[in-house]
């Protein structure tokens, strides 16, 4: 049945059946999800719904999901999937308690002038705590070891240390250090990232949302500003892996629930 039928068997004016109300009931909700999305510009759907909820909005994902796309802010993800048929790892034993399993790796960059700048990036396994990330123009064993011995003066050393065969992780200096603290050296098979997945995902989320957003004007601004997104990434960034908690937030929960 047509429009025109069917408003004369109702006895409806069809001006109210095409009526279309010009006020937006989502303004408000529109702006602070651009807003989020413009300081957090690598943040997909999820992450913001998560910082919604916790701002105290009472909004479902499909509605963020809508908006979000209503206001073209979706991210373009240029990685392939995986091929379902490769073969897999055998698991290492996973981290059961904070502290446990260390990770570190290195992320080069370049300052706005070309120079290029090296930062030394930490992560807590089972946390996801970002524990330190160091940048300099070169960073040698000598670095590292003063790195990780000042986190481990702070919180103790840990079990185990994941790292890559770069020069700087199978050097004699770090290899003392580690033989006297009692941790072991962990080390990736050649050609296979995926032997430390932890840190591979927490240097990307840093290239993605840190490096690729921002310009360094000198090293002590790159140090500044890549510091203040790690102190973010632990206190405010909503992590999938640990129940949409932050790397603080579930630290302090591992904490109070003991071992």
């Amino acid at each position: 049945m047509s429009e025109r039928r069917g408003c004369a068997a109702l006895r409806f004016h069809r001006s109210s059946q095409r009526y279309r109300a010009r006020r937006d009931g989502q303004a408000h909700l529109r702006m602070r999800i651009c807003e989020i999305a413009a300081v957090r510009v690598r943040y997909g759907y999820p992450r913001i719904h998560v910082l919604l909820q916790r701002e105290g909005w009472r909004v479902n994902r499909k509605r963020v999901y809508r908006l979000y796309r209503l206001e073209g802010l979706s991210l373009r993800r240029k990685r392939p999937r995986r091929h379902v048929t490769a073969a897999r790892r055998l698991e290492r034993d996973a981290a059961v308690r904070p502290n446990q399993h260390w990770s570190m790796d290195f992320v080069s960059d370049a300052l706005f002038d070309g120079r290029r700048i090296r930062a030394l990036t930490l992560v807590d396994n089972y946390t996801r705590e970002a524990l330190a990330i160091i940048v300099d123009g070169g960073i040698r064993g000598e670095h590292v070891v003063r790195a990780v011995e000042a986190i481990a003066t702070q919180r103790g050393a840990p079990e185990l240390i994941r790292v890559d065969n770069g020069p700087e992780f199978v050097s004699k200096v770090l290899d003392r250090w580690a033989y006297e603290r009692g941790v072991t050296l962990d080390f990736s098979r050649p050609g296979k990232p995926t032997d430390n997945g932890f840190i591979e995902s927490f240097n990307g989320r840093l290239r993605d949302e840190c490096l690729d957003t921002h310009w360094f004007l000198s090293l002590e601004d790159a140090r500044t500003k890549i510091e203040a997104w790690r102190r973010d990434y632990n206190a405010s960034r909503p992590h999938s892996a640990l129940g949409q908690l932050t790397p603080l937030e579930f630290a302090a929960q591992a904490a109070r629930n003991g071992p």
